[in-house]
């Protein structure tokens, strides 16, 4: 028997006092008056469970709302864009014009089945972020395979600012070649302005640094005469990048909801229609739910300071082959200079700016070629050092780091 029922059938069949009821039953009197309104008015219905639901709820949202959450979940994930429930917070602001928390949304979602149980993950604690603290600081590039329709394969290039995670540009090729990252970072540039520095894997379309024979690639040499310091993760930790990597795997989820581009040319159509909405249309969680666009467009743009003379020369080490001559690579091309015989198997010092080289002995500054790269030429003959006694001493020079480590 419920307690309701036993206070009432003491009350009303006993005739015992309310105080003294109370008292017996551990309730409270209004509780007990409550009782006995209800019985008399209702009979034994009186006795049945109620509903703690609140008789009103100003806080909920309309059904339409909540139909919205549902649509904008579908649609979101339809499209292979991020779905949770800030980002759905956020449209539901920006674009409809309702505001409601993402607990709520997170709340109805669930309601409507829509919430996958996850395993417990890493602690966001744990992470180790940087970012720069202004646009142009600082951009990251990287590339990425995709496969097109029928088979054929296509690299996606994407140039991204550190600070915002603006998409500077983002480019389909058939294969990514050092001509062409250098083209797609003086369009990036035409566009946005020139970084104060740049950061990238230590693929030999970005640096030839880890290279055996170490000449600068185009995009080094155009760094270095622009004041642009180059920057290059450790080998093997691409977390260095994480920037571009995570771009590139947002960017791969919504292609794959996409219909398959079949030629390089309409995958750049779908790679435009990402990046409008990459930069304008989606909140992004680690810029405190801005656009990248209005993270870029919030503060001044960082700058480089352009060297007076083109920056300093590369100077690298080499070993003169048996042949007489060693092996220098510029533009991404093989080219072989010729030192002599006499000097086989001997320690050479290489001193770069742009075309003009210098081959010095290391122990004594003796300059053993001077001379004018000629691209065109796989192969650059030996000749009398120009303007200079074979004995003149090399001028001194100090050997830059091999490269600047971020992590």
């Amino acid at each position: 028997m419920s307690k309701a029922r036993l206070v009432i059938t003491a009350v009303v069949a006993e005739k015992r006092p309310v105080r003294e009821v109370a008292r017996a039953y551990g309730v409270s009197r209004s509780w007990i008056y409550e009782l006995l309104a209800r019985y008399r008015a209702e009979g034994e219905a009186a006795f049945e469970p109620r509903s703690r639901r609140p008789k009103t709820s100003p806080s909920a949202v309309s059904a339409d709302a909540a139909e919205l959450i549902v649509r904008l979940r579908r649609e979101l994930s339809g499209q292979g864009l991020d779905a949770g429930p800030h980002t759905i917070a956020w449209h539901l602001r920006q674009h409809h014009q309702v505001t409601v928390s993402a607990a709520t949304v997170h709340r109805y979602l669930a309601r409507a089945g829509l919430v996958a149980a996850a395993p417990r993950k890493r602690p966001r604690s744990s992470w180790v972020r940087f970012a720069a603290e202004q646009p142009n600081e600082c951009w990251q590039s990287d590339f990425t395979h995709w496969r097109l329709a029928g088979g054929g394969g296509a690299e996606i290039l994407a140039w991204l600012d550190d600070h915002s995670r603006y998409a500077l540009l983002v480019t389909a090729h058939q294969a990514v070649t050092g001509q062409i990252v250098l083209e797609a970072f003086r369009a990036a540039c035409a566009a946005h302005g020139v970084p104060a520095s740049t950061l990238t894997d230590n693929g030999l379309v970005f640096t030839t640094r880890l290279a055996a024979a170490r000449g600068r690639n185009a995009l080094e040499r155009e760094l270095a005469s622009l004041g642009v310091r180059q920057k290059n993760g450790k080998p093997g930790h691409p977390q260095t990048q994480g920037k571009a990597e995570r771009f590139h795997q947002t960017l791969k989820r919504w292609l794959a909801s996409q219909p398959p581009a079949a030629t390089v040319a309409g995958l750049q159509q779908q790679l435009d229609a990402f990046t409008a909405t990459y930069n304008t249309r989606r909140p992004h969680r680690a810029l405190n739910r801005q656009t990248p666009a209005a993270a870029y467009a919030a503060r001044p743009k960082a700058a480089p300071v352009p060297p007076p003379d083109g920056g300093p020369p590369a100077v690298r080490t080499a070993r003169v082959g048996p042949n007489g001559t060693i092996t220098h690579r510029h533009d991404g091309r093989m080219h072989h200079i010729a030192v002599g015989k006499k000097h086989a198997a001997q320690p050479v010092l290489v001193i770069t700016r742009a075309l003009h080289i210098q081959i010095a002995a290391p122990a004594t500054g003796e300059i053993l070629r001077d001379l004018t790269l000629n691209p065109a030429r796989d192969y650059q003959p030996a000749g009398t050092p120009r303007g200079r006694p074979r004995n003149h001493p090399a001028p001194k020079v100090s050997t830059p780091s091999p490269g600047c480590l971020e992590t």
